[in-house]
């Protein structure tokens, strides 16, 4: 079956760095769009980041200029480097997979999730 398992999250203080790293197994993974979501306590959960197959990336406007978002194919993995972290992005990140078979269906898988907390 289908796995997604991340890693890297962490405490870390304000203004420091993390990487998230999201390995995935059961899929072509070359396939897959490879997206980074985040939720905090009491809130939505919001896209913070998606890089595409052909590695296009998109970003949460609250995140541009400070997360990097990358994919190695060889590996299987995708990454989310988090720099200048405030406190604001405390928050359980998930890593998630996305297919889209045709223009009517698609796919998606979901980590776990790794907890990132930031002190303030």
């Amino acid at each position: 079956q289908v796995q997604l398992v991340e890693s890297g999250g962490g405490l870390v203080q304000n203004g420091g760095s993390l990487r998230l790293s999201c390995a995935a197994s059961g899929i072509i993974f070359s396939l897959y769009a490879m997206g980074w979501y985040r939720q905090a306590p009491g809130k939505q959960r919001e896209l913070v980041a998606i890089i595409t197959s052909d590695s296009s990336t998109n970003y949460a406007d609250s995140v541009k200029g400070r997360f990097t978002i990358s994919r190695d194919n060889a590996k299987n993995t995708v990454y989310l480097q988090m720099n200048s972290l405030k406190p604001e992005d405390t928050a359980v990140y998930y890593c998630n997979a996305n297919w889209v078979i045709f223009t009517t269906k698609s796919v998606d898988y979901w980590g776990q999730g790794t907890q990132v907390t930031v002190s303030s």
